[in-house]
Parts: structure tokens; C-alpha cells; sequence
């Protein structure tokens, strides 16, 4: 672990929340890193594993919030799933429990979104799962749907605390069904790979920021690519990256640190 940046490199790979935004309030010096990629010609890609929103929803919460990001520079686990489906089972069908950024994107490869002998059952996050819907996922797995999901985290926040999120969810089907989904979100670092064929990068001259040990920093280092961990989110002490047997190449403050590494 370093100091010192890596790089140069030409594409770059960021988390949202912790990274860029905290608790709806941009980061000080993220849009200063944004314009600063944006004047270099940088190519840059945001990432959430967030399935709720589409990327223009997402642009306009961070708009609002104060930060100025392009619609094509947001990519979601919602986008990842899908992309992930059409290179699978192009033209498939699919029952979904999930929000509009995740059946926007499956209705974007030409899928049929359905409770009919689907292909594959994909659960993503919501704040509004029901007993009925879950129970349709589990007799559609029963009966040889294949199970998906966006990402696996088991919590996700909200003004009044914590919420059960598609991790937890998934866990509950997984339980009911005796099958283990596929998760397509960091950490997986299929969501890294799909991020660089989005971008037309390569590994080794791309970097991933993010706020956690156990997606960020583990999806960028198994996908190849430099990884620089930021304190201004969920990670905010050494205490914490000591717990993991990895380590990420850099650790800093916060994005701010980062743009005059930006060639």
C-alpha cells in the first residue's frame, strides 16, 4: 500500500455514496473531481449498486444535492443485471421484484417482464416488499426459473434507520427455495468488467474508489484494477481496513485528495 498514485491512468471508476455523496450532501472536492475529469477527457463511469433508480432519476437527485453528473456516467447494478441477462438469454422473460430502474432496464433488452413460466426470477431493492410477491418468486424457483439478483446487500438506509435490502431478502428465498441466486453487483467483479467494456477501458490502466472493503476495494482488486479507498463513508478507520486480509493500493481522505492525479 502507497502513497503515491499508480496511475497514470486513463479511465476511472467511482462508488457514489460515501465517495462522491454522504447522506444526500456532496462530498467537499467531488465536483471539483468530476469537472476535473471532464476537462482531462477523462473517461469515468459512477457506480451504485442501487436498483431503484434509472440513471436520469439518479442524475437528478444528485443534481439537486449539487452535484453535476452525465446520465451515460451512471451505472447500476440494475444495468449490470441486465447486462448480464442479454449476454445470457437474449430476448428472455423474467417475473420482477424491484422499482423502475431495474424494470426499465430489463425493458431496454427487449425482456418480457412476466409471472408466466419466466426464465429467471431477479429480485432487486425496493421499499415496498410483500408477502405475495415473495411467495410467487419462490413457487417460480420451485418450478425452474433461475434465480437473480442485483446486488447483495442485506441492509440499505433510509431517514429512520436501516432497512432489510435484496441481500436479506434473497436469503429469506434462498431459505424457502433451497436455491442460491446469482449476484450480478459489486463485489461481484463481473460489474467491473461490464463497466470497462461500457467504457472501452483496460484493467490495468483503471482505477476504482470506493468506501468499502467488502465491495469496492474486493470487486476492483479482483477485477484487475487499482484500487483507492476513501474515509468519507462507511470505512473511516484503519481499525476497519486492518479487518480484512486485503488491502487496497491507496487509502485517502476523501476524492478531493485525488484530482491532481488526474493527468
Amino acid at each position: 500500500m502507497t502513497d503515491a498514485p499508480p496511475g497514470p491512468f486513463d479511465s476511472w471508476l467511482s462508488d457514489m455514496d460515501g465517495v462522491l455523496v454522504h447522506e444526500g450532501v456532496p462530498v467537499p472536492g467531488a465536483n471539483k473531481f468530476i469537472e476535473r475529469l471532464q476537462e482531462a477527457g477523462k473517461r469515468f463511469l459512477v457506480l451504485t449498486n442501487n436498483s431503484i433508480y434509472t440513471p436520469r432519476d439518479l442524475q437528478v437527485r444528485l443534481k439537486n444535492s449539487g452535484l453535476t453528473i452525465p446520465e451515460e456516467a451512471i451505472y447500476t447494478s440494475a444495468l449490470a443485471t441486465a447486462d448480464f441477462l442479454r449476454s445470457q438469454r437474449p430476448g428472455g422473460s423474467a417475473y420482477v421484484i424491484g422499482e423502475a430502474g431495474l424494470t426499465t432496464a430489463l425493458h431496454d433488452i427487449d425482456y418480457i417482464l412476466t409471472d408466466y413460466r419466466p426464465d429467471y426470477v431477479v429480485l432487486g431493492e425496493t421499499r415496498r416488499y410483500d408477502f405475495g410477491s415473495i411467495t410467487t418468486a419462490v413457487r417460480l424457483i420451485k418450478d425452474g426459473a433461475r434465480f437473480i439478483c442485483t446486488n447483495p446487500d442485506a441492509t440499505g438506509p433510509s431517514t429512520e434507520g436501516v432497512l432489510p435490502a435484496t441481500g436479506a431478502v434473497a436469503a429469506m428465498i434462498s431459505e424457502a427455495t433451497g436455491k442460491t441466486p446469482y449476484f450480478v453487483g459489486k463485489p461481484n467483479p463481473l460489474m467491473m468488467r461490464h463497466a470497462l467494456r461500457k467504457l472501452q477501458a483496460h484493467s490495468e490502466t483503471t482505477i476504482m474508489i470506493g468506501d468499502r472493503m467488502d465491495t469496492d476495494v474486493l470487486s476492483g482488486l479482483e477485477a484487475g484494477l487499482s484500487t483507492v479507498l476513501v474515509m468519507s463513508g462507511v470505512t473511516d478507520s484503519m481499525d476497519e481496513v486492518e479487518k480484512y486480509p486485503f488491502r487496497p493500493n491507496v487509502i485517502k481522505d476523501s476524492v478531493a485528495d485525488l484530482t491532481d492525479w488526474i493527468e
